[in-house]
This record gives C-alpha cells, sequence and structure tokens, in this order.
C-alpha cells in the first residue's frame, strides 16, 4: 500500500461519509425535534435516485435530474407527512415503526410497479466522466471529487440555516425542548413539516448523487438506513454537528476497513482466511465505533438535548 492508494481510500471514504450526512441529516432532526422514527426515510433516498436516473437518461441534463429528484421527492414527502406522519407524532415509537416499515414496503412495490424490477445504471454526466489530477500524480474521478465538494456545501448551508437563522433556532429549540418551544408560541405543526420536507429534499439529493456510482435499485435506501441510524446515534440524536462528525467517521472507517483490513491481514494469515476475516471485520468496523462511543457518551458526540 503506497501513499497514493492511502489517500484515495481516504478520499473515499469521506465521500461516502458526506453522503451519509445527508441522509442522516434529516433523519436526526426528524428524531430529535419529532420524537418519530421514521424508518421509510431511506425510501425516500431511493425515490430520489431513480427520478434523477430516469430524468438524466430522458434529458440528457444532470442537473435537471437533480432538481426533478429533489422537487419530486419533496411533493411525495408533503403528502406521506400530511396523510400518515400527523397521526403518528404523538403514537409510541412502537406504531411508528410498524407504520413506516408499512410505508417502505408500499415505496418498493410502487417503484416496481413504476420503474421494474430490474437495477438500473444512472447514467454519469459526461463533464464528470474524465479524472481529475490530484498530487501530481493521482488521477481520481471526476464524479467522486464533485460529490465532496457538493457534500460540503450542502453541509455548510445547513450549518448557516440551522445555527445563523430564525427558522435555525426554532429548529434547534425544538430538538433541545420540544415542550418549551410549544409553550413559547412555536407552530410545531408547521415545523414538523419543515423538516420532515428538508430531510426528504436531502436524502433525495443524496440519492440522486449517488446513482451514478451505485446500483440503483429497490430496497436501496433499506441497506443505507443502517449506516444512517449507526451516524445518528454516535453523533447524538437531534444535532446536525454531531451527524456531520459521525457520519465523516463512519465514512472513513468503513472505505478504510475495506480496503486496509484484508491486504494487512495476508501479511500474517493464510490468504484465504485473511480475506473472510478481514472482510467481516470491516463490515462491523462501524458497529465497534458506535459500541465505543456509546460506552464513553452514551448521550453521542454532541447531543442536541440538554
Amino acid at each position: 500500500m503506497d501513499v497514493i492508494f492511502v489517500f484515495e481510500q481516504l478520499l473515499n471514504g469521506v465521500g461516502y461519509g458526506l453522503m451519509l450526512f445527508l441522509l442522516a441529516a434529516g433523519l436526526t432532526l426528524v428524531f430529535g425535534i419529532m420524537d418519530t422514527l421514521n424508518l421509510a426515510h431511506g425510501s425516500l433516498y431511493m425515490v430520489g435516485a431513480y427520478l434523477a436516473a430516469r430524468v438524466h437518461e430522458a434529458s440528457g441534463s444532470f442537473l435537471l435530474a437533480i432538481v426533478v429528484a429533489v422537487a419530486g421527492t419533496k411533493i411525495l414527502a408533503l403528502l406521506v407527512e400530511v396523510l400518515v406522519m400527523r397521526r403518528l407524532y404523538r403514537r409510541d415509537h412502537l406504531s411508528q415503526v410498524l407504520a413506516t416499515i408499512g410505508l417502505i414496503m408500499i415505496a418498493d412495490d410502487a417503484v416496481r410497479a413504476i420503474w421494474g424490477p430490474s437495477p438500473i445504471m444512472a447514467p454519469t454526466p459526461a463533464w464528470l466522466s474524465g479524472p481529475v489530477t490530484l498530487l501530481g500524480s493521482l488521477p481520481y474521478p471526476s464524479y467522486r471529487l464533485m460529490l465532496i465538494v457538493a457534500g460540503l456545501l450542502v453541509a455548510l448551508g445547513l450549518y448557516l440555516l440551522v445555527n445563523h437563522t430564525r427558522l435555525g433556532m426554532i429548529v434547534r429549540a425544538g430538538a433541545s425542548n420540544r415542550r418549551m418551544a410549544e409553550l413559547m408560541g412555536v407552530r410545531v405543526n408547521r415545523v414538523f413539516s419543515f423538516v420532515f420536507i428538508l430531510g426528504a429534499g436531502l436524502a433525495a439529493l443524496a440519492g440522486a448523487l449517488m446513482g451514478p456510482i451505485s446500483a440503483v435499485q429497490i430496497g436501496m435506501g433499506d441497506a443505507i438506513l443502517i449506516p444512517a441510524l449507526v451516524v445518528i446515534v454516535i453523533g447524538g440524536i437531534g444535532s446536525v454537528r454531531g451527524a456531520f462528525v459521525a457520519a465523516l467517521l463512519v465514512g472513513l472507517i468503513d472505505t478504510a476497513g475495506r480496503a486496509f483490513l484484508p491486504p494487512l491481514l495476508h501479511v500474517m494469515l493464510p490468504p484465504a482466511l485473511a480475506a473472510d476475516l478481514g472482510s467481516g471485520l470491516a463490515s462491523i468496523a462501524m458497529y465497534i465505533l458506535m459500541a465505543t462511543v456509546l460506552a464513553l457518551k452514551p448521550s453521542g458526540l454532541f447531543p442536541a438535548r440538554g
């Protein structure tokens, strides 16, 4: 393993972590403010990926595909919030889990009926299909570099929104003490709707951006939902800052584990055992990180609640 390979894998980990942040930021706000477990959040990620892939394929415009994916997913999220989620806000977590699992099944069947059961590959925009030379000798895919830049810009925008606007102050107040915010005159239903739709837009953006480097398929949101839940537990429920830090940690540890553990174990163990053990350890690395953080800080790194 040379320095170039290590640097490339670290960049991949940062890109993956930032996409996890887009998914986890909305999820942690929904859980932190609404005290609502929305396991169907990953389905919004899936819908965004499908919309972006099909619009890009039909129009040839990547930017149009992203706009349509985010806007279309937000409209769908508004309908889901009005018709379903508002009936769950005052229910217990078990009811929320059962209802949102039902939404996952409905979303999967709807996608299967509209776009078919087979996975699709979202096209990569032509202007981002070539490599960019970094450090003088590292050809790094320009699309992956764009993911990093886009993720950082969205994270900066979300930080400014949450920490430097009146709307963000209301959101933070709701995350810190929802009952007190209600007593102070905050229109909680409007805040809930805004946060839910904002989270849906971020999930759709993550799906649209990840489509060209992963298969767009039914159930793709379920697979990424588990790392997103790990992120919000590590970062602290309701904390955008915690979600950002935790997403980068999870992205780096997951990518580094898959890239570095098997070669390192090959030095000490037989090849077959090293490959099996390396992949197994890499797959549980983020859970080991979560257990370590919770042992030291049970509320997460940056809990929103006092």
